[in-house]
């Protein structure tokens, strides 16, 4: 749940992982990533269950999860993409310092 993650989890790990020398927009952008994944998948995929209630009856929550699955998969690799290469998230703010 984005609630706990972000109020719970985020100030105790977050300290550690700074002063391990964790970039903090690096580490930032890696938990939006994680928190919007965490939307898309049971069992608590909000957005699914949010598209749920505005889909046609004849839409089964069963075709959403199995929609979904793709978006799921692309977002996973953007995050091995982002945690083997961080500069592609951390060049832009260096460059603007």
């Amino acid at each position: 749940d984005f609630i706990e993650i972000t109020f719970v989890v985020v100030p105790i790990v977050g300290p550690v992982l700074l002063a391990m020398g964790i970039d903090p927009v690096w580490l930032g952008i890696m938990i939006a990533i994680n928190l919007q994944t965490s939307f898309l998948t049971p069992p608590f995929g909000f957005a699914l269950f949010y598209f749920r209630g505005v889909a046609p009856d004849s839409l089964t929550t069963r075709n959403i999860y199995l929609g979904v699955m793709p978006f799921i998969a692309l977002q996973l690799v953007l995050l091995m993409i982002l945690a083997i290469w961080p500069q592609l998230v951390t060049w832009l703010p260096s460059y603007l310092r």
